[in-house]
């Protein structure tokens, strides 16, 4: 928990939820799709504001069972959570972890974690572009 708070996440990732009650920009300091890997990135809520305040702007997550309910991120771009609190750190907070740290903010993330609710499902893939045609 400490690592988390040092580093801050926990300027998003606040409150009861440890997030889930903000929107907020991915992709402060470098632009996301490309640590993310997403190849068609998404521009958040401007898509549905029609404004550019809104540019890749998302719902920040609770952090509730996150160890549980990957894929992360908007697009489930990210399969393991690791890798998605190195992507965070990086492209919200400009900030390179180490592997140590990333241990350290995983195991505490592990920390929030309770069984997961029956009615939860993770998300389904979207199709890709060659399958709607």
């Amino acid at each position: 928990m400490r690592k988390f708070i040092d580093i801050g996440c926990v300027g998003c990732h606040d409150g009861v939820g440890i997030g889930g009650d903000k929107f907020a920009k991915f992709g402060v300091v470098e632009d996301y799709w490309k640590e993310t890997g997403s190849k068609d990135p998404d521009k958040g809520r401007a898509d549905v504001t029609k404004s550019d305040a809104d540019l890749y702007v998302f719902k920040v997550p609770s952090l509730r069972n996150v160890a549980k309910t990957g894929p992360y991120f908007h697009d489930g771009s990210v399969a393991e959570l690791p890798k998605t609190v190195r992507v965070m750190a990086k492209v919200q907070l400009g900030a390179d972890l180490t592997d140590k740290d990333v241990e350290a903010i995983t195991a505490f993330l592990g920390a929030l974690t309770q069984p997961v609710p029956a009615h939860y499902s993770a998300l389904t893939p979207f199709p890709d572009d060659a399958a709607k045609k």
